[in-house]
């Protein structure tokens, strides 16, 4: 049963991470940090649809943490969840036309290891 929570926590994080990015790249880079500017960048980052998709996957990702740390120790639910590093870098990789170096692919392969190591 904890491979649930589990699942739901990698999807809706790396969604919201995703949708953040897709938010932020429609939004453009922020370069003026004086309060105004700052208070009509948050209104219109507020009001976008990517950010405000983002922030309700990041919702359900933390309800699902709740239910898996209900379930499981602290010392498993962290660890378990670095699957969101490989589902984003498969992610950045397909959705984002990212380039995603041989490094960073052994990096995901290292985690995936990780992952293994603790589903026995």
């Amino acid at each position: 049963m904890k491979w649930v929570p589990l699942a739901i926590i990698v999807i809706s994080t790396s969604a919201a991470d995703l949708l953040k990015s897709l938010g932020m790249r429609r939004h453009g880079e922020m370069r003026d940090f004086r309060p105004n500017a700052l208070g009509k960048a948050l209104k219109a980052i507020a009001q976008n649809r990517f950010v405000i998709g983002a922030v309700a996957a990041d919702f359900v990702s933390f309800l699902a943490f709740m239910v898996l740390l209900s379930m499981e120790e602290l010392s498993f639910a962290v660890p378990a969840t670095a699957g969101i590093f490989v589902l984003e870098t498969i992610c950045a990789r397909i959705v984002l036309k990212e380039k995603v170096s041989w490094k960073r692919w052994a990096g995901v392969l290292c985690i995936v290891c990780g992952i293994g190591f603790l589903a026995r």
